[in-house]
């Protein structure tokens, strides 16, 4: 009997292509004349990919780095590139010609797509990269120098073959966020795909055929590439896909036209879009049945504002770059604002102190995750390998609470937490605390040296409307204090304009911690 491959594009295009969904729009663009495509056109054009490759001498193994915007390019290439063997590496499309420099020659990506609009920006180093052998233009007209990707691919055949490949062979690379530093090349397996589907999509989300979803997370991060791509196909339902910033006025655009029934965010979005809606529910919303958080912990005044405006509850849940995806949620119908909720069916976790011993309930420790989607490791990052990937665990670098329920409260960052009079304090607490005043819309707490040298909180903040009245920064703190107890309140208080913030909306308090050094 012959073994069926565990190339995941079999699972998870070819399955529908050939099936009851075959034209079913599999995606559509979320613009006002987006673009849309069947499973079974997606079937055909990913089919096209490999002869695309081989004309252009692009192998088996080799890495396809892309830096490309939200639009049906990108599933047809990352799906056409796994058909192929060939290893996409989706780009954050925020970063500075500086970082995808670094990026391009780490990975040595023989193959670059970039869509048209984000072409200024890396194009300055490309005649600097010397694996590189073919550059494509998505959405592009012919005239930028590089070769045209849908002209390229039309003149390419098609297949219906797909490579066959252990489920242990590597499938893609993500590079982490960078919220702590450089970005990591990390390596993800063909089987960790279908995992994440079996495990949060199919036993938490309860995802359908029948859905319609939309993802404001972009696909190029392992939270948006299982939001807006691996979870809706795996069960053959539709993806919105947005190719614009995620600004809340042009997301609830788009939910208007495209009636979603799963929306993802992030908590600052989610924290803005509140604040847009004003206490009315937005028109688009009509079918919306479940919504989804991660990337950072949501501020339970959050959620409970955007349940008292949608009538949804929002799943707040736990993932990262190196899980591939969510592995600690809340559920439907049991919600519980201001917890991470429990592990994901399927994951096993542990919160450990410094020497690795097991913590009680109400104590902090840091959290490590067992399960089927762990990634293969760094690229070429051997130490850092080994001090994240022990064994079957996975550290995660989080710090956690566990409450008598069972239910894990985040505390913060390990290199975010610090002691104030011998106690961890978690700046997380403290800016959940800040952001139940009405007048606050974001607040980041970092450790701050006193006159004796001991550190206190300082809290950056972000309000709704100017100017400040007098005296604000008292109440902020008498605030606090009554919130979280008297010993946390920040001693510091600087309002600003905005937080430092990577692409998939987390705080970069190592940001702000080098501003107060600086």
């Amino acid at each position: 009997m012959l073994r069926e491959s565990a190339n995941a594009a079999g699972f998870f295009v070819d399955r529908h292509a050939a099936g009851a969904a075959a034209d079913k729009p599999a995606f559509i663009e979320g613009g006002e004349a987006g673009r849309s495509i069947s499973y079974r056109e997606l079937g055909k054009a990913t089919g096209r990919m490999a002869d695309l490759y081989r004309r252009h001498g692009i192998g088996r193994e080799d890495r396809a780095a892309m830096i490309v915007l939200d639009t049906i390019d990108f599933p047809i290439i990352f799906w056409g590139s796994l058909k192929a063997g060939v290893v996409p590496a989706p780009l954050n499309t925020l970063l500075s010609t500086e970082l995808y420099a670094f990026i391009l020659r780490d990975s040595r990506a023989k193959v670059l797509f970039v869509s048209k609009a984000l072409l200024p920006t890396v194009e300055p180093v490309l005649k600097d990269m010397p694996f590189l052998k073919a550059v494509f233009i998505v959405g592009g007209d012919g005239s930028e120098g590089y070769l045209d990707f849908q002209a390229e691919l039309d003149r390419s055949q098609t297949s219906d073959e797909t490579l066959d490949v252990s489920g242990d062979e590597t499938a893609f690379w993500l590079y982490s966020s960078g919220s702590t530093g450089q970005p990591k090349g990390v390596r993800h397996v063909h089987s960790s795909l279908k995992a994440t589907y079996n495990t949060y999509a199919a036993q938490v989300l309860g995802i359908r055929e029948d859905d319609t979803v939309f993802s404001a997370a972009k696909l190029f991060f392992a939270y948006g590439l299982g939001n807006g791509m691996t979870f809706p196909m795996g069960a053959g339902a539709t993806a919105v896909l947005f190719a614009g910033r995620p600004v809340p006025g042009d997301l609830l655009a788009v939910a208007e036209r495209t009636r979603p029934t799963i929306f993802y965010g992030v908590p600052t979005l989610y924290a803005a879009m509140v604040q847009t809606m004003n206490g009315a529910k937005p028109s688009g919303f009509e079918k919306l049945r479940q919504c989804v958080s991660a990337g950072e912990a949501l501020p339970e005044e959050v959620g409970k504002r955007w349940h008292q405006t949608t009538g949804v509850d929002i799943l707040d849940g736990v993932g990262s770059t190196e899980m591939l995806h969510i592995f600690l949620s809340n559920a439907p119908g049991a919600v519980a604002y201001g917890t991470s909720g429990f592990a994901v069916p399927g994951y096993e976790l542990r919160l450990v102190d410094e020497a690795g011993a097991e913590v009680g309930v109400g104590e902090v420790g840091e959290l490590l995750v067992k399960g089927p989607s762990a990634a293969d490791g760094y690229w070429n990052q051997r130490d850092k390998s080994r001090a994240t990937f022990e064994g079957y665990w996975t550290r995660t670098g989080d710090k956690y609470e566990r409450r008598a329920d069972g239910r894990l409260v985040y505390c913060g960052r390990t290199d975010d937490m610090f002691k104030v009079s011998g106690i961890w304090v978690s700046p997380f607490e403290i800016e959940q605390a800040l952001i139940t005043h009405p007048d606050v819309l974001e607040a980041a707490v970092i450790a701050q040296k006193d006159e004796t040298g001991l550190e206190k909180p300082k809290a950056f903040v972000v309000v709704k409307t100017q100017p400040v009245p007098a005296g604000f920064n008292d109440v902020l703190k008498e605030h606090v204090k009554d919130k979280v107890g008297k010993w946390k309140y920040p001693r510091w208080i600087e309002i600003v304009d905005e937080l430092p913030k990577t692409a998939t909306g987390k705080i970069q308090r190592f940001k702000l911690r080098q501003q107060e050094v600086a």
